[in-house]
């Protein structure tokens, strides 16, 4: 990894480490990377999933807010985003991403746990409790991302348009748009700050070739898996999201067998940045006993 990166990195989330993980499917190890926390309890811990195209860095308002209310948590990069180390890259299709959460499950958590997905993370969160409800004691899906057909007519792209697209998706410039609609009533300086921080592991030199590979694969369709879930889940909405409408996430609610929904009154499409209080509360009252 960037040395510079490194620095930066450890500065914002000292506990941040890599680690080996055997990828069964492919005969090979890959050096993953996550959040891993100060002090384990016997509690079924909280694991935190992150949006497409992001990394655990998202989490770094909220997680000391889990910590100091008595949470083990976790934050895991998604395999083919984030900050692992993926010389020898995999497949980077839905299929591999659940494989690798479960072998980091498998190596690391080894109990139920409570799977937090934001935003596209919130379809990673369902795919894997449904593949594997043993592994998940509860789901937490804030602004869910749940109901788009995968990634249509780009995984049919050329091969050197869809690298031209994705060269396109790190531009400062169309980061700065996304965040301008993902965040609600920032400053321009917040703005340019979480568009630096957001795009970091844009920088890895596998990222292209990463990002490619779930584009061609097709994405995440999880309609048919969302009646499906058995696990009791948080559903939370934000106020003034621009992203996800919320009649998604009323018909989310009712779709799933189990489920509570909150509100965050002002906040954006990703609260757990620009209102980490409002979420860390949210998600440690449902840790703790299904009320928040």
């Amino acid at each position: 990894m960037n040395f510079s990166i490194s620095l930066f990195i450890v500065g914002v989330f000292p506990s941040l480490i890599l680690f080996k993980l055997q990828m069964g499917l492919y005969e090979s190890c890959i050096m993953s990377s996550c959040v891993k926390p100060l002090v384990q309890t016997k509690n079924n811990p909280v694991v935190l999933l992150h949006c497409f195209d992001s990394s655990c860095l998202e989490w770094r308002c909220t997680y000391p807010l889990l910590e100091e209310a008595g949470l083990e948590a976790w934050a895991i990069d998604v395999l083919g985003w984030g900050f692992s180390d993926l010389d020898r890259l995999p497949p980077c299709n839905p299929e591999s991403k659940r494989h690798h959460l479960y072998q980091f499950w498998k190596s690391y958590i080894r109990r139920p746990m409570i799977l937090v997905g934001p935003s596209l993370g919130a379809s990673v969160a369902i795919d894997f409790a449904v593949s594997y409800p043993f592994a998940v004691e509860k789901l937490v899906l804030i602004n869910a991302s749940v109901y788009a057909e995968g990634t249509k007519g780009l995984a049919e792209l050329p091969r050197v348009l869809a690298y031209a697209g994705v060269s396109l998706l790190r531009s400062i410039p169309l980061r700065l748009y996304a965040n301008t609609l993902a965040f609600n009533d920032i400053s321009l300086a917040t703005t340019f700050d979480w568009t630096n921080v957001g795009r970091l592991h844009c920088l890895l030199p596998w990222w292209k070739d990463a990002t490619v590979s779930f584009m061609s694969s097709g994405g995440y369709n999880v309609i048919a898996k969302i009646k499906q879930v058995k696990q009791k889940a948080l559903v939370i909405c934000s106020e003034k999201d621009r992203i996800i409408d919320y009649k998604q996430t009323l018909r989310l609610r009712c779709e799933l067998p189990s489920a509570i929904m909150r509100l965050i009154p002002d906040g954006g499409h990703l609260p757990h940045v620009d209102n980490p209080t409002s979420v860390a509360k949210l998600i440690a009252g449902f840790a703790h006993n299904d009320r928040c």
